[in-house]
């Protein structure tokens, strides 16, 4: 992916997915170390919030949709609330005005739980709002060359090309 190619392939979302996964553990491994420092109270309201105001009032706007579009809205709800730096300024915020505390790890535990195990990450307005194959993406990936024209590890066959993108 790059500025020009604004999209994933199955090895580079993997990959995306196990850097999350890394984040995740260090930030599951730090709450554990402190479990008896951390206001659990405080830890599942920082954690539930992301929810509660980014994705239920989309979600449950969705499944009401007859046709499933919703409101451009719930899609700047979610994306806002699942933002590393809504996050941050929210860490930040509140180790100003309260106090820095390890219930905070609710913050990146809650996104890199998203990303990392679910594979959600910002939404598309194009895209629907919840997980679902779009057919033109789908097109593209069949039609998708696994590595550039004229590489040198470019299957020879067809049945190879499938075997390597696979």
């Amino acid at each position: 992916m790059d500025a020009k190619n604004r999209f994933e392939t199955r090895t580079t979302f993997a990959l995306s997915r196990l850097e999350w996964l890394a984040f995740l553990a260090v930030s599951l491994v730090l709450a554990f170390q402190h479990r008896t420092d951390i206001r659990w109270g405080v830890f599942v309201l920082l954690f539930a919030v992301i929810d509660v105001i980014g994705y239920l009032p989309g979600a449950i706007a969705y499944r009401r949709s007859p046709d499933r579009r919703i409101a451009r809205g719930y899609y700047v709800a979610y994306n806002t609330m699942h933002s590393l730096v809504t996050a941050g300024a929210i860490a930040g915020a509140w180790a100003l005005f309260v106090r820095p505390e390890w219930a905070l790890l609710a913050l990146p535990i809650h996104l890199m739980g998203d990303r990392a195990l679910f594979g959600n990450s910002l939404k598309p307005f194009g895209v629907a709002f919840e997980p679902a194959a779009d057919p033109d993406f789908a097109e593209f990936e069949k039609r998708y060359p696994p590595v550039f024209p004229g590489h040198p590890s470019e299957p020879t066959s067809v049945e190879g090309a499938h075997a390597v993108r696979a």
